[in-house]
């Protein structure tokens, strides 16, 4: 161990109540659960303390999958002006947030930021609430208001996963784990309350009988930024076939500002697509993903919680940014490769989405694959959705 490592390690092993700041989407969050892991364990805890605790500061998006992750121990809610898709709002909501932290007294603040983020802000705010420590990757020098800065070197040395991008982060004050899986917690009353739903569905019998499961896809068409959604009339050619292929129902998600978008894509695939935009809780979703046969989407959230629950995952992945793709779970990443990529644009700069061209036939050729790898889960009675 380096002599400056060391000294952060011995630091940091003293901050026992840190607070944990990703301020953008859902995803970004579920990327740095490896990271949050790393941090709980302190080997070098004074008075034989060696658990930390963690509040996530995030975006409300972000916070809303706070109560899945265990290594979270509490989460405040922020939209922070300088986010993209952010509105400004009244001076009096910065104030009263900053106040919040200094109540909390907080030993220190890991940032966690994408290469295109500064952390700069959230590090001024930690700094007027008077958090001692704080931690992240940052381009320019940010003299007092970081205690520990590690040089940004993305993109100009390469660009890393996201998620080990964040492992990496956490590692410099000498926090590590064995298990890099991303975190997501499905809870009971989330399947309880799922199987009511997908009984008037008829997925299941009224008793969730295991002896008569239907196994079923699950098709996510929606994506925050429009650079990443594969065209609805392609996902409802290739839910009709996966349908006629496979003989199962296609369960097709979504918000209830999707549901236009599910109407669309259920009505171009004709019978075995469902359309339960609008219906499921975010719990409710996960257990959804949990027991798929796969999940077939854009890049977006679900496919993180698919990561992490270890379901499948068909990911037509627009190539705007690399650094997101399916992480420590079986996948398969469409697209195809264009000059223009790592764009990080969310409208297309040319207009034609060249990125996602991708055939619906190699669609349902990943899917098949896939779906015949995970199949044989289905016949176990031990499958969560029916017990």
């Amino acid at each position: 161990m380096t002599t400056l490592l060391a000294e952060r390690t011995e630091r940091w092993s003293r901050a026992l109540n840190l607070l944990c700041i990703r301020l953008d989407n859902m995803g970004d969050v579920l990327m740095c659960t490896p990271a949050l892991r790393a941090l709980k364990n302190v080997s070098h805890a004074p008075r034989g303390a060696r658990t930390r605790r963690l509040t996530l500061l995030a975006s409300p998006s972000g916070a809303a999958v706070a109560r899945h992750i265990p290594e979270v121990d509490g989460v405040v809610a922020y939209q922070a002006p300088w986010m993209k898709a952010s509105a400004a709002h009244s001076p009096s909501i910065d104030r009263d947030l900053v106040q919040k932290l200094a109540c909390a007294q907080f030993d220190g603040a890991v940032i966690f930021t994408c290469h295109s983020q500064s952390p700069l802000p959230a590090a001024l705010l930690c700094s007027l609430a008077g958090i001692p420590l704080a931690l992240a990757h940052c381009r320019e020098n940010p003299y007092a208001l970081l205690s520990d800065w590690i040089a940004e070197c993305e993109p100009q040395r390469g660009v890393r996963h996201e998620t080990q991008r964040q492992l990496d982060l956490v590692a410099e004050i000498g926090a590590w784990t064995l298990d890099t899986r991303l975190s997501f917690r499905v809870e009971t009353c989330d399947r309880a309350s799922l199987r009511e739903k997908l009984f008037r569905l008829d997925l299941i019998d009224a008793q969730g009988s295991p002896t008569a499961p239907r196994p079923y896809l699950v098709l996510h068409p929606g994506a925050t930024a429009a650079s990443r959604r594969y065209p609805p009339d392609r996902f409802a050619s290739v839910a009709r076939a996966l349908v006629r292929g496979l003989g199962v129902p296609i369960l097709v998600t979504g918000d209830v500002s999707e549901k236009t978008l599910v109407e669309r894509i259920v009505a171009g695939a004709g019978p075995g697509a469902l359309n339960v935009a609008g219906m499921l809780t975010l719990g409710e979703l996960a257990a959804l993903i949990d027991d798929a046969l796969l999940l077939l989407s854009n890049n977006t959230g679900p496919v993180h919680i698919a990561a992490a629950l270890g379901t499948p995952v068909v990911d037509l992945y627009a190539l705007t940014n690399p650094q997101h793709t399916p992480w420590q779970v079986a996948h398969r990443v469409l697209n195809r490769d264009v000059p223009c990529r790592d764009c990080y644009k969310s409208v297309c700069p040319r207009g034609t989405g060249a990125c996602l061209d991708v055939a619906p036939d190699e669609v349902v050729a990943a899917a098949f694959a896939l779906a015949s790898e995970r199949a044989t889960r289905f016949t176990s009675t031990s499958h969560s959705l029916y017990t």
